[in-house]
């Protein structure tokens, strides 16, 4: 998925004894948006937009060993070795034989290393280069800034598709605001700036600015633009969608003291594990501190600050657990932590109160199960059927406003509020709305300047589609069945031409597929290792819509 973007300059820091001067570079292919100002909270701002960065360059996948050197290594060393076994049984005249042959091939060797020491030393050069100079080839898509009347925020999505960060900075932040033009755009965003962002101090006048400048260059100025084009994985794009989609889902929610996050930290900086299982688990009862405890050593943290008031007793798993560490250089700024929990081995979000700031950091499942394929909900199939005319006339009302909660823009609509609802969660999933859990308001926010092309992103697998198609063509009756002590379990019985099929799920508490089964081919090969099947997808869709279908 190709995106185009092209700067006016690069975005830059100006440092002196007495002023620093930050100049973002927006995308000039997209409407005007820009934003002149002096900060006021220096040291706080400089560090929220650390842990941006943070969030920008994580990149947590297992990398294997390279074991290329080891292998050459190894194969010069094949006859050497060979030799040397071979030379306790061999004659006076072998043995000469065999020490010439060394010497050749030592001789050989070094004439070799001699020959391409000019290309070693190039080679490493270039990557020195590239690691110290050129760190931006590692980031993979710029920040995206928007400017709403009551605040700027940042949103950047991680390298390994499993982490988000959202800087939400309103404008007491600033002390002086000279101008403004409300929307989103992209900014030129180097790596180097991070390095530039710690010169800020909290004696020098800070001067920010989203560039409006870079909106009126000439033509005949064009060779200070920056074209950059990238092509992104789908996987990425459609990962960044589904978590304003996250947001909106049930969750379970509490506070934490900014020194239960440190605790937190702490206890993972100074251990690493060996060995499984890695998880947190919260253990959450009404009315006593939030326990939490840390596998595989059964570490329990209680955070007798933090005081659970929900209404039921709970535990939850939480995988991914060191992506907490981008939360460290909050502690000091923060009052308190929101922690919102989807359910064990479901998406989480953290957000740090930095008084005028808020930091959101969204964590998937776990890392390895990035964005795109948390499969526990699929945010790209459609949640309501809203006419067109309904659709238009919310997200009118939404950019008049820029940002409103569900029931007040139903109220200004004159619209039930499963309609304005129904027409926002479309509207998440294209990548022109987004969902603001601190205020819980929905934001106008376009993620591109073109369209997305939703028929790419909408499925993340197979499966998905056969059963999105599956249903376009019948309506299986589905039976629930609740199961004391383990979930609810969901049969259906599934006719497709002269085949019938009989799938099976039981879903815990948490909406995960505990256990599974069906009769096709797919689930007969497969079992659950690839995920269920079509069958069972539509099964759980149905009865989803069904469910929704009896509540309106």
């Amino acid at each position: 998925m190709l995106f185009n973007y092209k700067y006016g300059g690069n975005t830059t820091v100006t440092s002196s004894a007495l002023a620093t001067g930050l100049s973002f570079a927006p995308d000039t292919l997209r409407d005007p948006v820009f934003f002149v100002g002096k900060l006021q909270h220096k040291i706080a701002f400089r560090e929220a937009i650390s842990a941006l960065h943070d969030v920008v360059v994580s990149d947590l996948r297992f990398k294997p060993k390279d074991k290329t050197a080891y292998k050459e290594w190894a194969a010069q060393q094949e006859a050497v070795w060979l030799s040397e076994y071979l030379a306790g049984y061999n004659e006076t005249t072998a043995e000469a034989s065999i020490k010439l042959l060394k010497q050749e091939i030592a001789e050989v060797r070094s004439e070799k290393d001699k020959l391409l020491q000019p290309f070693y030393k190039a080679k490493r050069k270039y990557f020195d280069y590239l690691y110290h100079k050129d760190k931006d080839a590692w980031i993979v898509l710029d920040p995206v800034i928007t400017v709403h009347p009551d605040e700027m925020f940042f949103e950047c999505f991680s390298q390994d598709e499993s982490t988000y960060g959202r800087l939400g900075a309103n404008y007491n932040v600033f002390k002086e605001v000279n101008d403004f033009k409300c929307g989103t755009t992209n900014i030129d965003y180097s790596a180097d700036l991070y390095n530039e962002f710690q010169k800020i101090r909290d004696y020098k006048e800070t001067d920010f600015k989203v560039d409006p400048s870079g909106f009126e260059v000439q033509t005949t100025r064009e060779d200070l633009f920056k074209e950059v084009k990238i092509d992104l994985p789908e996987s990425w794009v459609r990962g960044f969608l589904q978590v304003s989609s996250a947001m909106t889902l049930p969750a379970t929610r509490f506070d934490l003291h900014p020194m239960d996050v440190h605790n937190f930290c702490s206890w993972l900086r100074r251990f690493r594990e060996k060995k499984g299982p890695r998880y947190i688990r919260y253990v959450l009862n009404p009315g006593e501190p939030v326990k939490v405890v840390f596998e595989p050593w059964g570490k329990e943290i209680i955070c007798s600050r933090s005081v659970y008031t929900g209404s039921h007793k709970q535990e939850i798993k939480i995988w991914g657990r060191r992506r907490l560490l981008i939360l460290e250089r909050l502690i000091p700024l923060a009052k308190k932590f929101t922690v919102h929990l989807l359910g064990t081995g479901m998406p989480s979000f953290y957000i740090a109160d930095l008084g005028d700031m808020n930091f959101t950091l969204g964590l998937s499942g776990w890392t390895a199960n990035d964005w795109s394929r948390a499969g526990n909900f699929d945010l790209m199939a459609p949640r309501a059927i809203i006419d067109d005319a309904i659709k238009a006339k919310v997200f009118a009302g939404l950019s008049k406003e820029w940002y409103a909660e569900t029931e007040q823009l139903a109220q200004n609509l004159g619209l039930s509020t499963a309609e304005v609802a129904g027409a926002l969660g479309i509207y998440t999933q294209a990548g022109r709305v987004m969902f603001d859990l601190e205020k819980n308001v929905y934001r106008l926010r376009e993620l591109s300047r073109e369209p997305l092309p939703m028929d790419k992103l909408r499925f993340s697998n197979p499966n998905e589609e056969l059963a999105s198609e599956l249903l376009t063509q019948l309506k299986p009756v589905v039976k629930a069945e609740t199961i004391s002590g383990v979930g609810l379990k969901l049969s259906a019985t599934i006719k497709i031409g002269k085949r019938t099929y009989n799938p099976e799920l039981v879903i815990d508490e948490d909406e995960r597929i505990k256990t599974g089964n069906c009769d096709c081919s797919f689930y007969i090969e497969n079992k659950l290792y690839k995920g269920p099947c079509e069958h069972m997808l539509a099964m759980r869709l149905q009865y989803g819509n069904t469910k929704r279908t009896e509540k309106t």
